[in-house]
């Protein structure tokens, strides 16, 4: 049987008081491309420092492909990058320089490949890193990291910085490395991004998973938007169980719909419906309906970046 990519069983972190992460228990299959969401604060970066082994766990255990990332994290490594959303970088060196090096340290370069991304990230390798513009430094460390060919990529805002043509290359890249059979965690605030990218989503909130799944499967956690034309005047849809947020404009009525869609089809059916268009909720919605929208922005938590 073959070890999930990642595995964390009552994963918990405290610092004094504070509960960075309380029981964080989830598994993600090798090939999968795994969204990780919550606003500041929620625990993002102490569950990927943790999985890096960076920090020693207060309760339970995180595994990479069935090695403890605690107590075997050199192991782990071999098989793992890493894509912070801003990388300290050595100034004095050049782009190509600084990937030689990288490539060492990790001790495995398909050269081919790095070449190719070199070229689709449109990297001038040539400059010293100390003239690069901040979204350029980011291109050189997702070149470092997909130029290993690592069985796990954990990227934590990876496209910060980036223009939009190279955040539409790097989703390609995401989508080609996940048909190799590679497995990507990523943790981002451009929800647009892990809507496009990921085969599920797991949502954090205060130190706890409070939701794990495909979109199609958290769909209930938002209402579904739809727009409803009548040929004759409107008829009074509020007494519809689920209808909420009406909006009536002659024949015309646009509404929120949270639960079963039968009890609302069984009412239009008794009238002349000449346009129904329905929408279901994005993954931003989906989020805003657990947060609010006051804690999407970038604001940090008042336990600070954890």
């Amino acid at each position: 049987m073959t070890d999930p990519a990642i595995r964390t069983e009552g994963l918990s972190k405290f610092y004094g008081p504070v509960h960075a992460l309380s029981d964080l228990s989830f598994e993600v299959p090798p090939g999968e491309v795994f969204g990780f969401l919550g606003p500041n604060g929620a625990g993002k970066t102490t569950t990927i420092r943790l999985l890096l082994g960076l920090i020693r766990p207060t309760a339970g255990k995180a595994e990479i492909f069935g090695l403890d990332c605690h107590r075997r994290v050199v192991e782990a490594h071999q098989r793992i990058t890493y894509v912070p959303g801003e990388a300290g970088l050595w100034p004095s060196l050049t782009g190509e320089e600084t990937l030689h090096l990288l490539g060492r340290v990790h001790g495995t370069v398909d050269e081919s490949y790095r070449d190719e991304l070199i070229k689709r990230l449109d990297l001038d390798v040539s400059r010293k890193i100390r003239t690069y513009s901040r979204g350029n430094r980011q291109k050189v460390i997702l070149i470092a990291a997909l130029m290993s060919r690592p069985d796990l990529m954990i990227f934590d805002e990876p496209t910060s910085g980036l223009d939009p043509i190279v955040e539409h290359e790097f989703r390609h890249l995401v989508d080609e490395a996940r048909g190799r059979g590679q497995t990507i965690f990523l943790s981002s605030h451009i929800l647009s991004e892990v809507e496009a990218l990921c085969d599920r989503v797991g949502i954090l909130r205060e130190g706890r998973l409070i939701e794990i799944g495909t979109l199609a499967q958290m769909r209930h956690l938002s209402a579904m938007t739809m727009e409803v034309t009548f040929a004759d005047e409107a008829p009074d849809l509020s007494k519809v169980p689920g209808v909420a947020g009406l909006q009536v404009e002659a024949r015309k009525v646009n509404l929120q719909l949270v639960g079963p869609v039968k009890p609302l089809l069984e009412v239009l059916a008794a009238f002349n419906v000449s346009e129904l268009i329905s929408r279901e909720p994005s993954l931003e919605e989906l989020f805003l309906s657990l947060y609010g929208e006051g804690d999407l922005g970038e604001r940090a938590d008042e336990r600070g970046q954890i």
